[in-house]
């Protein structure tokens, strides 16, 4: 209920009502919440406040503006902490998500000098190169390329790919995995993976590279990946 007497701005109080009725499932996620008009009638307040409620809402993901379709309550995003070597299955699982793929490609090519130089191969080296999307709920998150070197695909299965290749490399190698070095830059989604993704030609996206290593500290995987902005964050704990 707002009020209007006390020391707490109208806007506040209106977005403590907002996120009330969707902690207790009376607005609920990926719904779109009624329109400004609505809200104002609602609340007794000019549309004005409103729309500084809503925006507050927007810019901490609480909500999300669609064009032309009004604003939903936006998905809880997926957390990955950069504390340790994560497989995505198992992160998905954490997330109480249920983690699939679809395979877009994959095969034994040259590596790349790019790829060379990160995996620490010699010159006329192959790589199994697989383009595969990750889904959560069977919500797309991610699209990445995942380049691992010719003599470690060489065990692999397909359904290892379609699964966990970290899971694969512990069994089949008995190696665990060690570290990881990652890149992590903003940037538009790029034509090719905009439609895999499910999201609009200049969507932002993270995009991510990463080698990771096994305990012996070989390199086994470089990973390019792309991220969809508002289904993902990524958190570091630093300390001094």
């Amino acid at each position: 209920m707002i009020d209007k007497s006390s020391g707490i701005p109208i806007y506040i109080q209106i977005q403590s009502e907002i996120k009330q009725k969707i902690e207790d499932g009376t607005w609920q996620v990926g719904k779109a919440i009624p329109a400004e008009r609505q809200l104002a009638e609602m609340f007794h307040v000019s549309r004005m406040t409103v729309r500084q409620a809503i925006q507050g809402l927007v810019d901490d993901t609480i909500l999300q503006r669609r064009v032309g379709a009004g604003t939903f309550i936006a998905e809880k995003k997926m957390t990955e902490h950069l504390e340790a070597v994560t497989s995505f299955t198992n992160l998905m699982i954490h997330e109480g998500k249920v983690p699939s793929s679809r395979i877009v490609s994959y095969g034994i090519r040259p590596a790349s000098t790019q790829e060379r130089e990160a995996l620490q191969l010699p010159e006329n080296s192959n790589v199994m190169r697989i383009e595969r999307i990750r889904y959560g709920d069977k919500i797309p998150i991610l699209f990445e390329i995942v380049v691992v070197p010719e003599n470690i695909a060489s065990l692999l299965t397909k359904e290892d790919i379609m699964e966990s290749l970290y899971e694969a490399i512990l069994s089949k190698l008995g190696q665990n995995i060690g570290e990881a070095e990652q890149i992590m830059e903003a940037a538009l989604i790029s034509e090719k993976v905009a439609p895999y993704l499910d999201v609009k030609m200049g969507s932002p996206v993270m995009k991510l590279r990463q080698i990771t290593f096994l305990q012996d500290g070989r390199p086994f995987e470089f990973t390019r990946s792309q991220y969809v902005g508002n289904r993902f964050q990524f958190v570091a704990r630093v300390k001094q």
